[in-house]
């Protein structure tokens, strides 16, 4: 089973899977949208997660939000799945 999270792709590579370009990529990098990991040359390497959220954000772009917006959808879906996960975690309540 391959690690998600693992850097294995290069920036051309991710930016095909993702359906976008690789200036794109450059550009949500420095806007924050983005951070891919880097090798000790300094090349970028992109993850399985992180060409799921590059969709994401295409999916989010082709809606029509700009790249302020895009931050606040995803900042707000990352908090919903750690909220997901902490109640997934606790007891069940009984009774009132």
């Amino acid at each position: 089973m391959l690690d998600r999270d693992r850097a294995v792709f290069a920036i051309s590579v991710a930016a095909e899977l993702s359906g976008t370009t690789v200036q794109n990529l450059r550009a949500y990098e420095r806007s924050g949208l983005l951070e891919p990991q880097r090798t000790e040359g300094g090349t970028r390497r992109y993850s399985e997660v992180d060409v799921e959220r590059l969709t994401r954000i295409r999916t989010l772009l082709d809606a029509g939000l700009n790249i302020a917006g895009i931050e606040r959808v995803l900042t707000l879906e990352e908090q919903v799945h750690e909220l997901q996960i902490e109640l997934a975690s606790k007891p069940p309540r009984t009774g009132r």
